[in-house]
């Protein structure tokens, strides 16, 4: 930086300190929220969520063999195999927009293809086998309906139209990805199913969430919860402690601790910001008012679904919050095509991760990522708006 460019900074900083509206009611809520939402975030994500994923993807990038990613994830493997794996992900990973990170920096980084990584990217927090029972049974059975279809098409598509502009990248990252033939696996695969299936089930029994019936297989699921949990982390004590040897276990603490560095501070960040601008989800207490979002979601316009696909893709939901929020949104004159581009482009987007994406995947296909997902949720609300 030359030394103009730092007297400008200087005088910018100067200039927002000095206008800045600090005895103003609305900037003071929102600044509030702003520490609130991390506060929040900190106590509900990140030690259930968070961490688990990222020592899933840790033990991804170091424990799982790059030829079996190529095959089954690579550019030039069965491109039904492919994205039918990375599109009903979600239906086993109740995760966030931002848990699903380093499980994507993973296998990314492992050499899977530019589309069923994204496909995986998508479906992980969209296609949530609750979140889809919960819009059905609060919404209307036609928008969880819509939901759930409109998800999986959506991984399929966006991964298909990232991995066809990025083809001749695509290529290159094959060559470069060529391994020596011959490499022995150090374990049966039973045994690296059994590990992985023990971090997974984890993460999933960990923040399995109370349904909104009393009764039934997911509420029975809840009531023990913390015993599949606590079971599933003893398989993984067990069998990191008999299957890996210290030096395999270093390897992979280093690799959790790089998406780590990598992830985390720009995470919490975006959550900062996200919550100074839009508050917590159902408080109208950022800096953008609620009125000023509920005046531009009425009807089904193609105004109307653009803006709630760009607001749903900067907010951030966790889990299962994006339908009582909607629920709200709706009664108070939301129409039904916005409030459908919001469910699509929400929960599988937010501030927070795609300061982290920029980061792993460059800001270009960041870019193209969400705008394919904007324009997606928008058209794809129009017509069900149109139908319903």
């Amino acid at each position: 930086m030359s030394e103009k460019q730092k007297l400008m900074a200087i005088i910018a900083v100067f200039l927002l300190a000095y206008f800045l509206p600090a005895d103003h009611v609305r900037f003071q809520s929102a600044v509030l929220e702003a520490f609130r939402m991390v506060n929040d975030y900190a106590r509900e994500h990140v030690l259930l969520c968070l961490v688990p994923a990222l020592f899933i993807a840790g033990a991804i990038s170091t424990f799982i063999r790059q030829q079996a990613v190529m095959r089954y994830l690579g550019a030039e493997a069965n491109k039904i195999l492919a994205y039918g794996v990375a599109a009903v992900s979600g239906t086993i990973l109740a995760v966030c927009s931002c848990t699903v990170l380093p499980l994507f920096a993973g296998i990314y980084s492992r050499g899977a293809g530019i589309g069923p990584a994204t496909a995986f990217l998508y479906s992980g927090p969209a296609i949530n086998v609750l979140a889809i029972i919960l819009t059905a049974r609060v919404l209307g059975s036609e928008m969880g309906l819509a939901r759930a279809v409109g998800a999986v098409v959506f991984s399929v598509v966006i991964g298909l139209i990232m991995a066809f502009l990025y083809r001749k990248e695509e290529a290159a990252k094959k060559e470069a990805f060529v391994l020596p033939e011959g490499e022995e696996p150090r374990r049966a695969l039973w045994q690296e199913i059994v590990y992985f299936g023990g971090m997974v089930a984890f993460l999933v029994f960990a923040n399995w969430g109370k349904p909104v019936e009393p009764a039934g297989f997911f509420a029975a699921v809840y009531n023990v919860k913390w015993i599949l949990a606590g079971v599933s982390l003893v398989v993984v004590a067990y069998t990191s402690l008999a299957w890996f040897d210290r030096g395999e276990l270093g390897e992979w603490r280093d690799s959790a601790w790089f998406f780590t560095k990598q992830i985390m501070p720009l995470l919490l960040g975006g959550v900062l910001v996200a919550g100074f601008l839009m508050g917590r989800p159902g408080l109208d207490a950022g800096i953008i008012p609620d009125d000023y979002v509920m005046m531009l979601v009425g009807g089904n316009s193609l105004q109307a679904n653009l803006f709630a696909s760009v607001a749903g893709a900067f907010m951030y939901f966790a889990t299962l919050t994006e339908v009582p929020i909607l629920q709200g949104l709706m009664g108070s004159g939301m129409g039904k095509g916005p409030a459908l581009a919001l469910l699509l482009a929400g929960p599988a987007l937010s501030l927070p991760s795609m300061l982290v994406l920029r980061q792993v995947m460059g800001t270009e296909k960041t870019l193209v990522y969400v705008t394919l997902v904007v324009i997606m949720a928008s058209a794809t609300g129009m017509m069900y708006g149109a139908w319903f």
